[in-house]
């Protein structure tokens, strides 16, 4: 994620390139001369998205002083490999289009430091999610391929006079003989680095090890925190209206032309090191689970988002949330809802106008409505949105690595069988 504050002078001309790169509101145009997103074939999502905090007056509500009203310009890219590697990719193949636009920012890149001023202005998320770790654009791309032709193939088979294993069996040497013939490509995964390995075994006992060092002065707090926790939420105010009709006129449009949608939402934290320092305890917590227990295809029991991530901004004082979801945006909301709302109230609720919760994970999102409008006030358009397999779910995109899977096996029992000639 790369964040810049706009220059008020450029906004208009800003908006008019970021315009510029989509062939209507919501559609991203990958004949736009600027910044050609379909070209880094190890890129999944990538937005530009302008945050501007529209809600900064609800702070008055806590008799707080007003937050900064600049506007800033972000750009958030979810990839394959090495952060390094990518900028450096980016900047290769985008970097007069990166420079142009963001020369509507306050000291804008040149041609000589654009990779420096990348990294200069990143900002790193405090937490993030990944449907399904190790997955990389080039695999689920050819493992689409790959599905296709294999509905092809068995349209033209006889399938329903074969047992499971006759199919299987056939489907195995039809995909040799077509990788043979170079029509279908199935690259090899590849290996992990160990750099990552360790870092990854590392962080996955470092974390409990410090709680349970910690955890007699935790045990100790932990009243404490309780009785501070229940005086913010019996004094907290709630300060949701309806979001305005041009403001959900202006996220509408952008909505529902794929099969997924992205969300972005921007906010103020609730002012005191109390809310601070509990977000960034969630935060923690979420980062960890997502990246070691939540990593196959669910978060949570919620498996339609592809990407998401958290990040703090503006010095703790604000929030960012992005992520890349199947289906609408209601349906997305009442997934989360109905199965995890407690996980929305942990997080959400240290949002400045958050519906009232109790002991942190009760009520909150179960007030729908009110849940709703907040979401909807904090939501921010996205100007541009690029998805790099966009006839693509993330349970498409699960089954066709699953009868990859299956192909590849070198046996397969009575019982596998069936679940597998039932992907098709």
């Amino acid at each position: 994620m790369i964040v810049a504050p706009i220059d008020p002078n450029h906004e208009s001309e800003l908006r008019f390139l970021l315009a510029g790169m989509t062939l209507q509101p919501g559609v991203y145009n990958p004949e736009n001369s600027l910044v050609p997103f379909q070209r880094i074939n190890t890129l999944h999502f990538a937005r530009f998205v302008i945050l501007e905090d529209a809600t900064r007056e609800d702070l008055l509500a806590y008799g707080e002083p007003l937050a900064a009203s600049g506007k800033s310009l972000a750009l958030l890219c979810d990839f394959d490999g090495e952060a390094d590697h990518f900028i450096n990719r980016m900047a290769s193949t985008a970097g007069p289009g990166l420079i142009r636009i963001f020369s509507c920012c306050s000291s804008p890149p040149s041609s000589g430091n654009l990779i420096s001023w990348l990294h200069a202005h990143s900002a790193r998320a405090s937490a993030s999610y990944v449907n399904w770790v190790g997955r990389t654009v080039v695999q689920v791309r050819e493992e689409e391929l790959l599905y296709r032709s294999l509905e092809k193939r068995i349209d033209a088979l006889s399938v329903e006079d074969m047992s499971p294993r006759e199919v299987w069996n056939k489907l195995k040497r039809f995909v040799e003989d077509e990788h043979a013939a170079g029509r279908i490509a199935l690259t090899p995964e590849p290996p992990t680095p160990w750099g990552w390995r360790i870092s990854n075994v590392f962080h996955a006992l470092s974390i409990p090890f410090v709680l349970l060092l910690f955890s007699p002065l935790i045990l100790l707090y932990l009243p404490i925190f309780l009785i501070q926790l229940r005086i913010h939420e019996k004094t907290d105010p709630v300060i949701a209206p309806l979001p305005s009709i041009a403001h959900s006129h202006d996220l509408s449009v952008l909505e529902d032309h794929l099969v997924t949608n992205q969300f972005s939402a921007y906010g103020n934290l609730k002012p005191g090191p109390f809310r601070r320092w509990t977000i960034t305890a969630v935060f923690l917590a979420i980062d960890y689970t997502a990246r070691h227990i939540f990593n196959r295809g669910f978060l949570a029991g919620v498996t339609t988002i592809h990407f998401a991530r958290w990040v703090f901004l503006s010095d703790h004082k604000r929030a960012f949330f992005a992520s890349n979801y199947d289906g609408s945006l209601e349906a997305y909301m009442g997934d989360f809802i109905n199965k995890v709302a407690w996980g929305l109230n942990v997080v959400f609720s240290n949002g400045l106008g958050y519906p009232k919760t109790s002991w942190l994970i009760r009520e909150g999102a179960k007030d729908e409505l009110t849940f709703k409008d907040y979401l909807r006030r904090h939501q921010l358009p996205t100007q541009v949105w690029y998805n790099a397999t966009p006839e693509l779910t993330a349970c498409d995109k699960e089954r066709n690595a699953r009868i990859r899977s299956g192909l590849e096996q070198s046996w397969l029992s009575d019982k596998a069988l069936q679940q597998w000639i039932s992907l098709f």
